[in-house]
């Protein structure tokens, strides 16, 4: 019966990226298969809601932060923030090289921040207008966008990504930073190539002088207007809550759009709830858009993400996959192991964190080096967590940057950190090659001991 629900859950997702549909109706499909399991296994309605309640309260917090992103995407337009950066950003962006300019910026705030979703609602929202005023093609700028955004959330010491996965496998912090630093590297550079060779595919056109012209006319544009930018990347570092960080940008484009742009505040206060869009053509599409209610399928993905992945914990319908993964890890290898059981709980939990857990779960006991064990989480799981289309950790920054899962072919750095470190692995851990007999030998132990495949309750 198991297997089952995962196979309609799995068909309700594919029918929803082929008719183009959110997949969020494939989500709520999903909670009601394994609702329905959970009463056939005996448990009442009143248990599974509990289930499903501890994961859902958990995930509200991430909801506010994306509320609060919401408002900065409206009011940052209001208050002349984005207007500044294009115009003044046209002047600084090299044209030819604009697609890997994007990336490394992208690549060096999200190692300051530590934060994918800080990044891509500010510099990427702003970068996103200038490659549309500009004539790049969105898709795939949002992609290099994405590339960028995850090579702070996985290796920057202020990431909550990487501070969990120290957390879950007791390692050092700092030392996995300067590992995954290394294994990031090569793939990097690569990532960096081709994104030239796409800069000179795609260069930023000269913006249409009306749309510059307009943009002047429309914002009264000064340093000011940097502030809630300024506010967004420098709070970080004193360690202010992200929170805290975004209400004070929010505040600060509030207060300019209404004493420097000429806005009122029932303007402003509409802009943050549904968007700005301006009257002139020329801006529209350029500037249009943000606002809570631009955010609504993200809201509704991490709350039905938080029930769904309640019941399948609860219930406990994960637990006769660690046998299967520790045999996997036999015959494959564990990073291959690990990226196995890393897309199958982004794809059926939608959550990075819960991904990072699950492998570190399902796999430590093949490990003997806990760094292996964070650094092939880190090469994988955090990282395919963002190629999911369905995934939060995905579909919330590409709502952010208005970009389909078509992006996700451009997110060149998501796929070569894994693929390098698939054939560079055994340069960092030379005792560690895959299918040696010793250890084909110590995991088969793992799998045949009974003790491995006992519930929690039972091993207590």
């Amino acid at each position: 019966m198991l297997t089952v629900c995962f196979s309609l859950f799995f068909a309700l997702v594919a029918v929803c990226l082929l008719t183009g549909r959110q997949v969020a109706w494939a989500l709520l499909g999903g909670l009601l298969l394994f609702w329905g399991l959970g009463l056939r296994q005996g448990f009442t309605h009143r248990q599974l809601w509990d289930m499903a309640w501890t994961k859902c309260r958990k995930s509200l917090i991430v909801v506010r932060i994306i509320i609060l992103i919401g408002v900065i995407t409206g009011v940052w337009r209001c208050g002349g923030t984005v207007a500044a950066c294009i115009v003044w950003g046209v002047g600084l962006v090299k044209p030819k090289l604009f697609l890997l300019l994007a990336f490394l910026l992208c690549a060096a705030f999200s190692y300051v921040l530590g934060t994918s979703y800080g990044v891509s609602s500010t510099l990427g929202v702003i970068l996103m207008a200038l490659a549309r005023s500009g004539g790049v093609d969105p898709t795939v700028t949002a992609g290099v966008i994405l590339s960028g955004v995850y090579f702070g959330d996985r290796c920057s010491p202020a990431s909550s990504a990487a501070s969990l996965v120290a957390a879950v496998t007791d390692t050092d912090l700092y030392r996995n930073v300067r590992q995954m630093l290394r294994t990031a590297a090569l793939p990097t550079l690569l990532t960096a190539g081709l994104y030239v060779l796409l800069s000179l595919r795609h260069p930023l056109a000269v913006t249409d002088g009306a749309v510059l012209g307009a943009l002047e006319g429309r914002f009264t544009l000064s340093w000011w207007t940097l502030l809630p930018a300024a506010i967004m990347f420098l709070l970080p570092l004193f360690r202010v809550p992200i929170h805290w960080t975004i209400a004070a940008s929010a505040a600060a484009a509030t207060v300019l759009a209404v004493a420097l742009q000429g806005f009122t505040v029932e303007e402003v206060l509409l802009s943050a709830w549904s968007g700005y869009y301006p009257e002139e053509d020329a801006l529209a599409a350029v500037l249009g858009g943000g606002g809570i209610t631009s955010m609504a399928v993200s809201y509704v993905i991490v709350i039905l993400t938080g029930l769904y992945s309640g019941i399948l914990e609860g219930t406990g319908s994960l637990r006769p996959v660690s046998g299967r993964a520790e045999a996997l890890a036999v015959r494959t290898g564990r990073f291959p192991a690990m990226a196995v059981v890393s897309l199958l709980c982004a794809a059926v939990l939608c959550n990075q964190a819960v991904t990072s857990m699950m492998g570190a779960q399902l796999l430590e006991r093949t490990y003997d080096d806990r760094e292996e064990l964070a650094m092939d989480i880190e090469n994988s799981g955090i990282l395919i967590a963002g190629l999911v289309p369905w995934s939060i950790a995905c579909s919330i920054p590409l709502a952010m940057l208005g970009a389909g899962s078509g992006a996700l072919l451009y997110a060149f750095l998501l796929w070569m950190i894994p693929i390098c470190y698939f054939f560079t692995k055994k340069w960092f851990y030379p005792c560690c090659t895959p299918s040696r007999p010793e250890d084909a030998e110590k995991m088969s132990e793992v799998r045949h001991d009974p003790i491995s495949r006992q519930t929690p309750d039972k091993r207590l």
